[in-house]
């Protein structure tokens, strides 16, 4: 089968890369898979060995119809935009707990994170092959943090588990991919600080929106330049860039806004 260009196709073909996938997923036969692109089907099959159910979502009807054809007992194949899908009628699939573990297009990567863990039904555990440079900023501390990073960080614990050769792909992307594992999937980060959702990633956008600036010209909407100057210093931070900002750093700058925004109200 050839791969689809505008699909961002790169079909896997190396076991050992199949096989670190599933046990970075620490499956169990109790478990349900949500598996992005199957593509040909190398992932799926050793998913189904060590799963209970997998829920393949492919949207080239080609190779969805193949992978139906294989009747693989344990193996739901269904053709459709996995973006689509997490949008809006997830709850289709009656899925309540998963782990998601895939080889995806390149392209899908930020749009996919955000989707999933940002979402009702967020995956236990997620595993799957990325552009190995958007595997390290997710992965990133300071003074190397990034908004993606951030993003990810504030939901589950990202690492990456193996770097993978180029070679491993047919057709042969020009760049090579990482294995991501992120575990501890949850809100409990905004539980525990009791921090809005909505203004913490307000405030993390604006910050890395300059990322040369220091953090007193890019938060000066949050209540004027002086006011972020005070608060900045307040915290120890007034010369900090965003990228230089730990997790914790941005929960003190949250929480500061936070408090004083309901008290101005």
């Amino acid at each position: 089968m050839k791969a689809s260009k505008f699909l961002g196709q790169h079909f896997l073909k190396c076991q050992w890369v199949v096989a670190t996938l599933v046990k970075a997923a620490e499956l169990k036969k109790s478990d349900t898979v949500l598996e992005i692109g199957p593509g040909t089907g190398i992932l799926t099959r050793a998913l189904a060995k060590n799963a209970g159910q997998i829920i393949a979502v492919e949207k080239d009807e080609k190779l969805a119809e193949l992978l139906h054809k294989e009747k693989i007992p344990n193996v739901v194949v269904v053709t459709g935009d996995i973006l689509k899908l997490l949008k809006s009628d997830f709850r289709s699939l009656e899925v309540n707990r998963f782990k998601m573990v895939a080889n995806i297009p390149y392209y899908l990567t930020s749009r996919l994170f955000r989707l999933l863990l940002e979402g009702s039904y967020k995956p236990e555990f997620i595993v799957m092959t990325i552009q190995k440079e958007v595997a390290e900023r997710i992965c990133a501390k300071p003074p190397k943090m990034n908004l993606l990073g951030l993003s990810v960080q504030t939901y589950g614990t990202p690492q990456i588990i193996a770097s993978v050769p180029s070679s491993c792909f047919s057709p042969r992307p020009k760049v090579d991919s990482a294995i991501i594992q992120v575990s501890d999937i949850s809100d409990v980060f905004f539980h525990k600080t009791g921090l809005d959702k909505k203004l913490f990633f307000d405030i993390a956008k604006r910050g890395f929106s300059q990322k040369r600036k220091v953090l007193a010209n890019t938060l000066k909407k949050f209540g004027g330049k002086e006011k972020a100057k005070n608060m900045l210093k307040e915290l120890n931070l007034s010369l900090s860039r965003p990228q230089e900002l730990s997790l914790q750093d941005w929960v003190k700058i949250a929480s500061f806004l936070q408090k004083t925004e309901s008290v101005e109200s």
